[in-house]
C-alpha cells in the first residue's frame, strides 16, 4: 500500500524526534526538588524555543506553585477551528538509580525501545506534538494552541490556577491531552473515562498509652487489631470494594482488558487471584476501588511487646464517573464509623479529593480525531478505554472551556512502565501518535 505524503513527512522527522527526546530526557525536571530548579527552567525554555521555531507566539509562565508552564498560539486560516495540544515537561523522580539498567536521564536505545525517565510520561508525548507540527509545516487547516505543564506529577495546581485566571489561553474547539496511551502497542486508543479520587485519613484510639502485652493482653483493646478489622470490612472475600451506600456493580462498555493481558501489565504473580466479581476492565475503570496506601505503625525492628494504643491509615478511594467526591467521602466516613470495632474512638479527615471525568465523544472533534487515528494505524479500529488514575486538569478545562471537546491519547502503553525504573517508549508509538495528530491538524 502506498504511503501518504504526510506519513512520509512524519517518517522524515523521526531522527529529529529521537534527538528531541534525548535533549528533553537530559533535563531532570522533577518539580518540587530543590536541587532540580535549574533543570526545570532549562526544560521549559527548551520547550518554548522549539515551539517558537514553529511559528508559535510562546510564553513561559511562572505559575502559582513555582512551576514553569509553556503556552502559545499559532493562528489558523480565517474562520477555522482551534486545536489545543497538551503535555507536561516535568517528570517523576528517578528513585533508586541502582534499579535502572542505564542512566535515567540519558536516553538509551535497547531492543528497539528508548529508555529514560519521562521517555513516555510525558516527554514522549511532547515530542509527538512537535513531530506532528513539523510534519504539517504551514499546511494546518486550523489554529493550534500549545499547553505544556510543569508540575503535573506534583498535582498540577499551578496550571489549574492559570486556566482559571487566564482562560483565553486555553480556548479551543478540541483539546488533545497527550498524557495517555494505547491499551497495547499498536492498538489506537482514546481514553474516555478517568476515575476520581478521595483520600481519607482514619485514626483509631483505644488506650491512653501503650501497655505490656503480657500483663494486659486479652481484655485490653489493641488499636492496631481494631484498625485491621475495620479495614477488612472495605473488601469482601472476592476483593470487591464494599463501602456501605456506594454502588460497586458498574460495567465497562468499551475496550476489554483480558486477564491474560492485565496480569503481566500489573505484575500479578501467577499463583495470586485477580480481585473482584467483574472483569479487569470493570474493576479498574468502572467501579470504585479502595486501597490502603499507608499505615502508621511501629516497624518490626523497632517494636516492643506492647499493646498499641493508637493506629492510623491513609485510604485511597478511586471513584468512577457518576459518583461525586463528596458522595464517596460521606459514604466512606459513615461506613468507617459504623464498623469500628469495640467502640474504639475514631477520627476521620479528608486528605485529598478529585472528581472523575467522562469525555463527550459525539462531537466533530472526536469524529475527526477518530478518523485520523484509524488512518495513522493503517485502518485499525479505535477503541475506548478508561484510566484508573485521575487528571484533575480535565475537569478544570471542562468547566472553564465548556465548548471544548477533550480527548486523551498518547504514546504510553503498559510496557512503558511509567513512574517505575527503566521507563521506556516504543518509537513506533511516537510515530503513529504524531501521524494521527498531523492528519487531524490538516483535516479539522
Amino acid at each position: 500500500m502506498t504511503q501518504s505524503p504526510l506519513a512520509d513527512h512524519v517518517d522524515a522527522q523521526m531522527p529529529l524526534a529521537r534527538t528531541d527526546l534525548a535533549e528533553l530526557v537530559s533535563f531532570a525536571s522533577v518539580h518540587g526538588d530543590a536541587t532540580r530548579v535549574d533543570a526545570n527552567r532549562s526544560s521549559a525554555e527548551w520547550v518554548a524555543a522549539q515551539f517558537a521555531e514553529l511559528g508559535f507566539d510562546c510564553e513561559v509562565v511562572d505559575t502559582s506553585d513555582g512551576s514553569q508552564a509553556i503556552v502559545g498560539h499559532r493562528p489558523g486560516p480565517a474562520g477555522s477551528r482551534t486545536v489545543a495540544l497538551y503535555s507536561h515537561h516535568d517528570v517523576q523522580p528517578a528513585g533508586d538509580e541502582s534499579l535502572w539498567t542505564t542512566p535515567p536521564f540519558a536516553l538509551t536505545e535497547r531492543d528497539g525501545r528508548w529508555y529514560g525517565r519521562g521517555a513516555a510520561d510525558c516527554k514522549g508525548n511532547l515530542v509527538a506534538h512537535l513531530t506532528a507540527l513539523r510534519a504539517v509545516g504551514a499546511d494546518a487547516s486550523c489554529g493550534v494552541r500549545i499547553i505544556i505543564e510543569g508540575s503535573e506529577e506534583s498535582g498540577g495546581e499551578g496550571l489549574e490556577d492559570l486556566v482559571r485566571t487566564r482562560p483565553e489561553l486555553f480556548d479551543a474547539d478540541l483539546i488533545v491531552i497527550g498524557d495517555a496511551g494505547n491499551i497495547e502497542v499498536g492498538v489506537p486508543t482514546l481514553t474516555t473515562s478517568l476515575r476520581g479520587v478521595v483520600n481519607v485519613r482514619v485514626q483509631i484510639d483505644a488506650l491512653h498509652t501503650a501497655v505490656h502485652s503480657g500483663q494486659f493482653g486479652g481484655p485490653a483493646p489493641d488499636a492496631m487489631a481494631a484498625l485491621i478489622a475495620l479495614l477488612a470490612t472495605l473488601r469482601d472475600a472476592d476483593g470487591n470494594t464494599t463501602i456501605d451506600g456506594l454502588p460497586a456493580d458498574q460495567r465497562w462498555t468499551g475496550a476489554e482488558y483480558p486477564p491474560e493481558r492485565f496480569r503481566p501489565d500489573a505484575g500479578v504473580r501467577d499463583s495470586v487471584d485477580l480481585l473482584g466479581s467483574g472483569t479487569p476492565a470493570d474493576m479498574a475503570w468502572a467501579r470504585p476501588a479502595v486501597t490502603v496506601i499507608g499505615v502508621d505503625a511501629p516497624s518490626i525492628d523497632e517494636c516492643a511487646a506492647a499493646i498499641i494504643p493508637s493506629a492510623a491509615a491513609l485510604l485511597n478511594l478511586r471513584i468512577p464517573p457518576g459518583i461525586e467526591p463528596a458522595q464517596a467521602y460521606d459514604a466512606l466516613v459513615a461506613h468507617l464509623e459504623r464498623h469500628v470495632p469495640w467502640h474504639c474512638s475514631i477520627a476521620i479527615s479528608s486528605d485529598a479529593a478529585g472528581s472523575p471525568f467522562a469525555a463527550r465523544t459525539d462531537g466533530p472533534g472526536y469524529a475527526a480525531l477518530t478518523a485520523a487515528m484509524t488512518q495513522a494505524y493503517d485502518g485499525a479500529t479505535v477503541v475506548h478505554s478508561g484510566q484508573g488514575g485521575s487528571i484533575p486538569l480535565c475537569n478544570v478545562l471542562s468547566e472553564t472551556v465548556p465548548r471544548a471537546e477533550i480527548a486523551l491519547l498518547g504514546v504510553e502503553e503498559p510496557q512503558c512502565r511509567i513512574h517505575a525504573p527503566n521507563e521506556s517508549v516504543d518509537p513506533a508509538e511516537i510515530r503513529r501518535t504524531a501521524l494521527a495528530e498531523a492528519i487531524l491538524l490538516t483535516s479539522f
